[in-house]
Protein backbone atom coordinates (compact mmCIF):
# COMPACT_ATOMS: atom_id res chain seq x y z
CA UNK A 1 0.00 0.00 0.00
CA UNK A 2 1.32 3.43 -1.16
CA UNK A 3 -0.34 6.89 0.27
CA UNK A 4 0.41 10.31 -0.53
CA UNK A 5 0.21 12.41 2.84
CA UNK A 6 -0.33 16.31 3.55
CA UNK A 7 0.56 17.79 6.87
CA UNK A 8 -1.08 21.46 6.66
CA UNK A 9 0.69 24.25 8.58
CA UNK A 10 0.27 27.60 8.80
CA UNK A 11 3.21 28.58 6.45
CA UNK A 12 2.06 25.80 4.14
CA UNK A 13 1.56 22.24 3.06
CA UNK A 14 4.32 19.32 4.03
CA UNK A 15 4.45 16.42 1.87
CA UNK A 16 5.39 12.67 2.45
CA UNK A 17 4.78 8.86 1.12
CA UNK A 18 3.89 5.95 3.03
CA UNK A 19 4.64 2.74 2.16
CA UNK A 20 3.40 -0.24 3.94
CA UNK A 21 4.20 -3.89 3.22
CA UNK A 22 1.38 -6.61 4.28
CA UNK A 23 3.15 -7.35 7.17
CA UNK A 24 5.46 -4.62 8.47
CA UNK A 25 8.18 -5.45 10.84
CA UNK A 26 8.26 -1.90 12.03
CA UNK A 27 7.37 1.61 10.90
CA UNK A 28 10.54 4.18 9.93
CA UNK A 29 10.04 7.82 9.39
CA UNK A 30 12.62 9.24 6.81
CA UNK A 31 12.54 12.98 7.74
CA UNK A 32 14.67 15.89 5.84
CA UNK A 33 14.04 19.34 5.58
CA UNK A 34 13.59 18.54 1.48
CA UNK A 35 14.14 15.37 -0.85
CA UNK A 36 17.44 14.82 -1.66
CA UNK A 37 18.09 11.57 -4.06
CA UNK A 38 19.90 9.83 -1.58
CA UNK A 39 16.66 9.06 0.34
CA UNK A 40 15.41 6.88 -2.92
CA UNK A 41 17.64 4.52 -2.13
CA UNK A 42 17.32 4.33 2.29
CA UNK A 43 13.41 4.08 1.42
CA UNK A 44 14.18 1.01 -1.20
CA UNK A 45 16.47 -0.46 1.22
CA UNK A 46 14.16 -0.10 4.37
CA UNK A 47 11.18 -1.61 2.33
CA UNK A 48 13.21 -4.24 1.00
CA UNK A 49 13.96 -5.37 4.55
CA UNK A 50 10.18 -5.43 5.15
CA UNK A 51 9.52 -1.98 7.02
CA UNK A 52 6.80 0.67 6.81
CA UNK A 53 8.45 3.69 5.88
CA UNK A 54 7.08 7.35 5.92
CA UNK A 55 9.15 10.13 4.26
CA UNK A 56 8.13 13.36 5.41
CA UNK A 57 9.63 16.67 4.95
CA UNK A 58 9.34 19.33 7.64
CA UNK A 59 10.02 22.44 5.30
CA UNK A 60 7.33 23.79 3.01
CA UNK A 61 8.47 25.06 -0.85
CA UNK A 62 8.22 28.48 0.35
CA UNK A 63 10.66 28.20 3.51
CA UNK A 64 13.26 26.35 1.15
CA UNK A 65 13.85 29.65 -0.76
CA UNK A 66 15.18 31.03 2.80
CA UNK A 67 18.84 30.46 3.55
CA UNK A 68 18.05 29.73 7.96
CA UNK A 69 14.90 27.76 7.53
CA UNK A 70 17.48 24.39 7.52
CA UNK A 71 18.99 25.74 11.13
CA UNK A 72 15.79 26.62 12.93
CA UNK A 73 15.86 23.54 15.17
CA UNK A 74 12.61 24.84 17.32
CA UNK A 75 10.19 24.76 14.22
CA UNK A 76 11.59 21.49 12.68
CA UNK A 77 11.13 20.26 16.08
CA UNK A 78 7.58 21.30 16.45
CA UNK A 79 7.05 19.85 12.55
CA UNK A 80 8.52 16.52 13.45
CA UNK A 81 6.03 16.21 16.63
CA UNK A 82 3.34 16.95 14.46
CA UNK A 83 4.46 14.09 12.41
CA UNK A 84 4.29 11.57 15.69
CA UNK A 85 0.93 13.40 16.32
CA UNK A 86 -0.12 12.22 12.78
CA UNK A 87 1.71 8.55 13.03
CA UNK A 88 -0.17 8.30 16.40
CA UNK A 89 -3.48 9.15 15.18
CA UNK A 90 -3.19 6.86 11.98
CA UNK A 91 -4.99 3.38 11.66
CA UNK A 92 -2.33 2.16 9.06
CA UNK A 93 0.72 3.74 11.60
CA UNK A 94 0.11 3.91 14.90
CA UNK A 95 0.44 0.38 15.59
CA UNK A 96 3.44 -0.19 15.07
CA UNK A 97 7.43 0.13 16.85
CA UNK A 98 9.08 3.09 15.51
CA UNK A 99 12.17 4.39 14.53
CA UNK A 100 13.76 8.02 13.25
CA UNK A 101 16.14 8.25 10.23
CA UNK A 102 16.84 11.69 10.03
CA UNK A 103 19.36 13.26 7.86
CA UNK A 104 21.83 16.82 8.36
CA UNK A 105 19.89 19.48 9.44
CA UNK A 106 16.56 17.22 10.49
CA UNK A 107 19.05 15.57 13.13
CA UNK A 108 19.15 17.71 16.47
CA UNK A 109 15.08 18.58 16.03
CA UNK A 110 15.20 14.27 15.59
CA UNK A 111 16.98 13.86 18.84
CA UNK A 112 14.73 16.10 20.22
CA UNK A 113 11.53 14.85 19.88
CA UNK A 114 12.72 11.26 20.21
CA UNK A 115 13.76 12.62 24.12
CA UNK A 116 10.45 13.72 24.51
CA UNK A 117 8.42 11.07 22.90
CA UNK A 118 10.58 8.14 24.66
CA UNK A 119 7.71 5.60 24.73
CA UNK A 120 6.60 6.22 20.85
CA UNK A 121 10.54 6.20 19.46
CA UNK A 122 12.20 3.08 20.17
CA UNK A 123 15.60 3.72 17.50
CA UNK A 124 17.14 6.63 15.67
CA UNK A 125 19.69 6.89 13.16
CA UNK A 126 21.24 10.09 11.88
CA UNK A 127 23.52 10.76 8.92
CA UNK A 128 25.22 13.76 9.56
CA UNK A 129 24.16 16.89 11.20
CA UNK A 130 25.45 18.99 14.08
CA UNK A 131 23.58 16.61 16.80
CA UNK A 132 24.59 18.75 19.59
CA UNK A 133 22.41 21.18 18.85
CA UNK A 134 19.60 19.56 19.97
CA UNK A 135 20.24 20.85 23.50
CA UNK A 136 21.51 19.45 26.83
CA UNK A 137 18.61 18.36 28.38
CA UNK A 138 17.26 16.34 25.00
CA UNK A 139 20.74 14.30 25.14
CA UNK A 140 20.59 13.62 28.19
CA UNK A 141 17.05 12.44 27.90
CA UNK A 142 17.38 10.49 24.68
CA UNK A 143 16.56 6.97 25.47
CA UNK A 144 16.28 5.73 22.39
CA UNK A 145 19.36 3.50 20.80
CA UNK A 146 21.23 6.18 18.82
CA UNK A 147 23.42 5.58 15.07
CA UNK A 148 25.31 8.30 14.48
CA UNK A 149 26.44 8.08 10.64
CA UNK A 150 29.53 10.17 9.23
CA UNK A 151 30.53 10.73 5.95
CA UNK A 152 34.36 11.15 5.89
CA UNK A 153 34.44 14.13 5.09
CA UNK A 154 32.18 15.97 7.61
CA UNK A 155 34.38 17.09 10.26
CA UNK A 156 31.65 19.44 12.07
CA UNK A 157 29.36 16.08 12.13
CA UNK A 158 31.77 14.28 13.81
CA UNK A 159 32.84 16.90 15.80
CA UNK A 160 29.43 17.62 17.36
CA UNK A 161 28.61 13.97 17.88
CA UNK A 162 32.09 14.11 20.26
CA UNK A 163 30.39 16.92 22.09
CA UNK A 164 27.08 15.40 22.35
CA UNK A 165 28.28 12.13 23.68
CA UNK A 166 29.41 13.28 27.10
CA UNK A 167 25.91 13.58 27.58
CA UNK A 168 24.08 10.68 26.37
CA UNK A 169 23.13 8.19 28.31
CA UNK A 170 21.73 6.06 26.61
CA UNK A 171 22.88 3.21 23.97
CA UNK A 172 24.94 5.17 21.34
CA UNK A 173 27.43 4.55 18.37
CA UNK A 174 29.55 6.05 16.08
CA UNK A 175 29.61 4.90 12.73
CA UNK A 176 31.74 6.82 10.01
CA UNK A 177 31.19 5.54 6.25
CA UNK A 178 34.09 4.89 4.30
CA UNK A 179 34.17 6.61 0.54
CA UNK A 180 31.39 5.61 -1.80
CA UNK A 181 29.62 3.21 1.27
CA UNK A 182 26.22 4.39 1.96
CA UNK A 183 25.81 1.82 5.02
CA UNK A 184 22.31 0.86 4.15
CA UNK A 185 22.74 -3.00 5.02
CA UNK A 186 23.72 -1.31 8.53
CA UNK A 187 20.74 1.15 8.65
CA UNK A 188 18.36 -1.71 8.35
CA UNK A 189 20.33 -4.20 11.06
CA UNK A 190 20.10 -1.03 13.73
CA UNK A 191 16.47 -0.57 13.46
CA UNK A 192 15.69 -4.23 13.56
CA UNK A 193 17.66 -5.34 15.99
CA UNK A 194 16.13 -2.39 18.09
CA UNK A 195 12.46 -2.27 17.23
CA UNK A 196 11.71 -5.75 17.80
CA UNK A 197 13.59 -5.79 21.32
Amino acid sequence: MIRHIVLHTPHGSLHGQFERPETPRGLILLIRSHRVPDDDAMLATLAASGFAVLAMDLLTAHELQFADATQNVPRLSQRLLDVLDLIRNDGDMQDLALGIHARSDTAPAAIRCAAQRDIQVRALVCHGGLVDRAGLQALELLAAPLLMRVDPDDVPAAAAYQRAAAHLNGKHQLRTLAAGDHGLAEVSAWFAEHLSA
